[in-house]
């Protein structure tokens, strides 16, 4: 992993990529190479839209992840499962992506949103993937300016996505991976939830058996931006997890569980396998058991 670009750009380098001028101008037109994403989105809604039109990085589009980087199925398929492949080319192409083009994702909530797009984006071949630290929040506070309305719609793209660069698991393999005394599954939701004293969204409280408890809010500071390298590498290692061990990743609905890779590959550690359909998926099935407690 130390030869690949790192997942994070700060506001300070993203500013300095960009220029001095927007990315797109008042004809459409491109300015810049590289693509900027806001992902703005909270669980229950409402859509980040709103949030984007009072203010967002210059040059900025919108990516809805409920629509956008998100499908729809049945309950056993999770909240979130992924998107088909033919799904995900057409909004990236909407966004304004072509082949080769650098993206930086960004949001308001430690980047857990993000790292949605930023996981997918990687799974779906695009190479030179950044997830601004400290979101939005990050580029205000450096006194970068803002940009109101719905933004420019951007020349449609011509990206060719594959899906399948990353790693991935269903629910037989998350529960091998848990079984394994080898191998480690980390669940990266809210410590409550894991133990199953509260519920909010799931039809059955507790945690996939094996499982280990890891919230990925620990992967960030008071200011939302993530950890040091060392530090990440040092709390992995006290979940039991180095460079060799094989190790799955889930969350509510798959969307947080790609913040839990994100952290790993900061961290110095090989990208961790993704349960996306998660515990949503996986409680939703009665032939799941579940466990509570620590």
């Amino acid at each position: 992993m130390a030869t690949e670009t790192s997942p994070l750009i700060t506001a300070a380098a993203l500013d300095v990529a960009l220029g001095a001028e927007s990315l797109w101008s008042g004809a459409g037109r491109r300015r810049s190479a590289w693509r900027v994403l806001d992902v703005r989105w909270k669980l229950g809604g409402p859509p980040g839209r709103e949030e984007f039109e009072r203010g967002h990085i210059p040059g900025a589009v919108y990516v809805d992840l409920d629509t956008e980087l998100a499908g729809h199925g049945e309950p056993t398929d999770g909240r979130h499962p992924l998107p088909s492949q033919d799904a995900f080319q057409e909004a990236a192409r909407r966004w304004g992506l072509g082949d080769g083009d650098s993206v930086v994702v960004y949001d308001d909530a430690s980047g857990t949103s993000a790292a949605r797009a930023w996981w997918l984006l990687r799974h779906a071949g695009v190479r030179d993937v950044r997830v601004l630290d400290g979101g939005i929040a990050a580029w205000r506070d450096a006194g970068m300016p803002l940009e109101k309305g719905p933004g420019a719609t951007p020349i449609p793209g011509s990206i060719h996505v594959q899906f399948g660069a990353l790693p991935t698991l269903d629910g037989d393999a998350a529960a091998a991976l848990a079984a394994a005394a080898d191998a480690v599954l980390l669940d990266a939701r809210a410590g409550e939830r894991f133990r199953g004293e509260v519920e909010p969204v799931d039809p059955r409280p507790g945690h996939i058996p094996g499982a280990v408890s890891a919230p990925t809010t620990d992967n960030v500071d008071a200011d939302g931006r993530m950890l040091p390298a060392d530090a990440l590498a040092e709390r992995f290692r006290g979940l039991g997890i180095d460079a060799d061990t094989p190790v799955g990743v889930y969350c509510g609905s798959g969307v947080t569980a790609a913040h839990e890779a994100l952290a790993m590959v900061i961290g110095g550690l090989p990208l961790p396998a993704l349960y996306a359909g998660s515990y949503s998926a996986w409680s939703n099935d009665p032939e799941r058991p579940v466990v509570t407690g620590a």
